[in-house]
């Protein structure tokens, strides 16, 4: 088959043979492309919040990030494996229907990650207007979300191909632009006060790991597949983890312990990231540079954006919702229009409801990850493709115990979360559990350590583990024979 070319009309469907191609080398550039945003920069900021030192920040920063991204690696294996999208592989594990509990999830979280990116560029674009002496109000925020959803949207109906060619330029251009900006940057950092800022309580270094984990490979995993899906079944295994935890983790690295040097230095511009993550980056910036900033910033967010705006349909269209990919993309562009309107002309911080929506969603997610990173160990053979499909197959309609694992992640990972100052009030009830376990209440030393985030996570993977090793056994054990004969008949009833 020819290369696709124009809107790709692929959707949930397995990809065909004659449509694999590829190296697992190949899955660096959207990886690293979509995690080569200056936001890491900005996270920098985030980790100092909770009031750790620069050592204690690099060292659970790059934990955080390196192994959250080898989750994603590990799921990448079932794209593989399967050649369908993530949220369609997870039917195996959740039964055909029963798969449309974590498929909404996963919609909400991608949806949400959009709004969110799209949200920081519109806000960076007016910054940079601002520092510049120009209009950077109302129109100047307008203009720049029409442009950035426009180019969003548009990738996320062309589908595959294009986002392909896109993040490998959006890697090269913002690379570089990246590269300029820390050279402009370095004489802003001083080491005496890094190297002075006091260490934190272990408490606090765990929350920081959970905020760095949900805010890297935990908010990727629900997507990890979906790349890795077009690889033919020949590529290595071990290539596809490491090419995907590789190119996903290699710029947040750099770009955090970046980002934690700058912020250390100087407590105005740790301050100011508070409420525009990107745009306070400028204030140390000459003239001329910001411009080619504002590309940086804008095309870094995109290259995140336009991934999860992709997954966010596929998502949709695994959770049932019988409509063309690319019309889920667009419904998806809508919701994430709708969301940064709110985000970029009402609220009053980014950082307090972007923590808040990180570990609020990052709960049952995590429980998710864990579960399907239990099963694809567990898995030894390919996936039964035809059975993704119909509720008659091996993997059937629901299945109650992954879902049981979720609801009980989610409900003692809750009781393990607060969030910080400015969060809606509606949130206020997440911590109820630590009281009753002893971790001194909302207010105690565990409160903002996020505890449930990890639980989740170990209820997720153990829980399949123990109980769930049966179920795909008998799974795997189905002869190959028997599906030919059930998918001739289906064929024959339909």
């Amino acid at each position: 088959m020819a290369p696709q070319r124009g809107v790709e009309t692929n959707g949930i469907n397995t990809i065909a043979e004659s449509e694999r191609k590829g190296r697992a080398r190949s899955l660096f550039w959207p990886w690293f492309g979509a995690n080569v945003s200056v936001l890491g920069i900005g996270y920098g900021s985030f980790v100092l919040g909770f009031g750790i030192s620069f050592w204690q920040a690099t060292l659970v920063g790059i934990i955080g990030i390196v192994v959250s991204f080898v989750l994603c690696g590990i799921i990448a294996l079932a794209g593989k494996r399967g050649s369908a999208p993530t949220m369609v592989l997870s039917r195996a594990t959740f039964g055909v229907r029963g798969n449309r509990v974590p498929a909404v999830l996963s919609w909400v979280l991608t949806v949400g990650w959009e709004t969110a990116l799209t949200s920081l560029a519109v806000l960076a674009t007016s910054t940079v207007f601002t520092e510049l002496g120009w209009d950077g109000g109302v129109a100047t925020k307008i203009v720049a979300l029409i442009v950035v959803a426009a180019l969003i949207v548009a990738a996320g109906v062309i589908g595959f191909d294009f986002i392909i060619k896109l993040q490998f330029w959006i890697t090269i251009v913002t690379a570089v632009l990246t590269v300029i900006y820390i050279i402009l940057a370095l004489p802003h950092i001083d080491l005496a006060i890094v190297g002075a800022l006091p260490a934190g309580n272990p408490q606090a270094m765990i929350g920081a790991l959970v905020f760095v984990m949900t805010g890297f490979g935990l908010g990727w995993v629900n997507a990890a597949a979906d790349y890795s899906r077009y690889l033919p079944r020949s590529a290595r295994s071990s290539g596809v983890v490491g090419w995907t935890a590789f190119g996903a983790s290699l710029a947040p690295v750099v770009l955090l312990v970046f980002g934690l040097l700058l912020a250390g230095s100087s407590t105005k511009l740790s301050g100011a990231i508070g409420a525009d993550p990107i745009g306070a980056l400028t204030q140390i910036l000459p003239v001329w540079f910001l411009i080619p900033f504002a590309l940086v910033a804008v095309l870094g967010l995109v290259g995140g954006a336009v991934l999860d705006i992709y997954s966010s349909g596929l998502a949709l269209l695994s959770a049932g919702i019988k409509i063309p990919r690319a019309a889920a993309a667009g419904i998806d562009g809508i919701v994430m229009i709708v969301g940064a309107v709110v985000v970029v002309f009402f609220a009053t911080s980014f950082i307090a409801p972007f923590q808040a929506f990180l570990v609020t969603l990052g709960t049952p997610v995590a429980a998710w990850c864990g579960i399907m990173i239990a099963d694809v160990i567990l898995r030894k053979k390919q996936y039964a493709e035809a059975d993704l499909y119909t509720t008659r197959g091996r993997y059937g309609d629901v299945r109650w115990l992954p879902i049981l694992l979720i609801v009980v992640g989610t409900a003692l990972g809750w009781g393990l979360i607060t969030n910080s100052y400015g969060v809606p009030e509606w949130l206020n009830w997440q911590g109820y559990l630590l009281e009753p376990f002893g971790l001194g209440g909302r207010t105690g030393p565990w409160a903002y350590a996020n505890l449930g985030v990890l639980l989740s996570l170990l209820i997720g993977f153990f829980g399949i583990l123990i109980f769930g090793r049966e179920a795909i056994r008998r799974q795997e054990a189905i002869p190959v024979q028997a599906e030919a004969v059930r998918d001739a008949v289906d064929a024959f009833r339909e």
